[in-house]
């Protein structure tokens, strides 16, 4: 279908399940199709895996490669940086804020506090965010937003982590919920938010299977999965009840099926949906924050303003993106360079909003909307 029709068919043949090395100077003349409207995105995210490991292990992962193959996978799309949080900070702000640890969004030079165990280091950001974000500009074009954490310990919570060994929950592991892979907290214009709006906003799992059965669902939502669900894992010596498939090491074959587990579960729940039978356009994107960083030190890191001394994209290697979409390509593979700023400028597009965050809006960069994998029948 769309991809098929542009010239940019004659690159993206060219790759095998992904293998190969177009540019971002060979993918710029190609036509590209519009951006349609789209009434529903979702975005899943996982943990900490390479491109090459996921998608070079069917055994591990049927489902993801089950899903690449029916729908549309991103070939070329790569982090911003190592680790975690700055990337989720990126995908919905449009920058990292020079955050390159995984430190609690109240966290300043210098603060004392367990979850800031890196402030005292030079050049350290505020992890405070006093910037605009993607929440603000759903806000402000009247549309809905939610953030679904599994295992987050209540609506609208702010806790760095839960549970801990001060606050334990019988039989669960420590940290299965992570503040640093929820994007929104790090920005103020979230964290400050009264209780009952911040309650409406961030919420877990159960909250989601109740939205999806009774058709009320968000314009945006902003999936993540927990530290065992997610791929990230938990280390056999951080505390109890941490199940062998959550542990990843030297043979990670269990952590990542649990993973892929985990994410047809929800693409399943989604394409069950009333929503997902609607006349309207509705998306589920797969992505992952960064690789694992075995391959930082070869090849190219990242894309779109890649810049190994950049604070901002300095490469966080690539990753496996999949589009799932109810009205558009099937057996799609786009090979352009794409990143999370792609994917935020995509999502701003097809709610209609025009003007793009921070890095979002680096064309002369190379940062493009990720069209070819959105397009529907009337505009392709």
């Amino acid at each position: 279908m769309g991809l098929q029709k542009t010239a940019q068919s004659i690159l993206v043949g060219t790759c095998v399940m992904g293998v190969c090395g177009v540019s971002a100077v060979a993918t710029a003349f190609a036509p590209r199709p519009a951006m349609p409207r789209y009434q529903h995105i979702f975005v899943i995210i996982e943990e900490n895996q390479s491109f090459d490991k996921m998608m070079q292990h069917p055994q591990w992962t049927p489902n993801l490669h089950r899903l690449a193959a029916d729908y549309g996978l991103a070939t070329q799309f790569y982090a911003e940086v190592h680790s975690s949080e700055g990337n989720y900070v990126a995908m919905v702000g449009g920058d990292t804020f020079g955050i390159h640890d995984d430190d609690a969004f109240f966290c300043k030079q210098g603060t004392q506090d367990k979850y800031c165990e890196n402030s005292g280091t030079a050049q350290y950001a505020d992890h405070d965010i006093a910037a605009p974000n993607l929440a603000d500009q759903l806000t402000e074009a009247g549309l809905s937003w939610k953030a679904y954490l599994e295992d987050l310990p209540a609506p609208g919570s702010l806790v760095p982590r839960w549970p801990t060994k001060d606050y334990p929950v019988s039989g669960m592991p420590y940290e299965m919920y992570a503040a640093k892979h929820n994007g929104f907290v790090s920005f103020r214009s979230v964290n400050r938010e009264p209780y009952p709006e911040l309650a409406e906003h961030f919420v877990n799992f159960r909250q989601l299977d109740d939205d999806l059965a009774q058709d009320r669902m968000p314009n945006y939502a902003h999936i993540v999965p927990n530290q065992c669900n997610d791929m990230h894992g938990r280390g056999a010596k951080d505390g109890p009840n941490i199940p062998a498939d959550c542990v990843g090491g030297s043979d990670p074959s269990g952590l990542i099926q649990r993973g892929d587990a985990q994410i047809a579960r929800l693409v399943e729940k989604i394409m069950a949906s009333k929503l997902w039978r609607d006349p309207g356009n509705n998306a589920i994107v797969i992505t992952f924050d960064e690789n694992d960083g075995s391959d930082r030190m070869h090849g190219v890191q990242g894309c779109c303003g890649y810049e190994p001394g950049s604070r901002a994209n300095f490469g966080g290697g690539r990753i496996p993106t999949i589009v799932i979409t109810n009205h558009g390509p099937r057996h799609a593979e786009d090979a352009t360079p794409y990143n999370h700023y792609s994917l935020l400028r995509t999502t701003e597009a097809a709610f209609g909003i025009k003007t793009y965050l921070g890095h979002a809006a680096d064309s002369d960069k190379g940062v493009v909307a990720m069209t070819p994998l959105f397009a529907t029948g009337e505009n392709q």
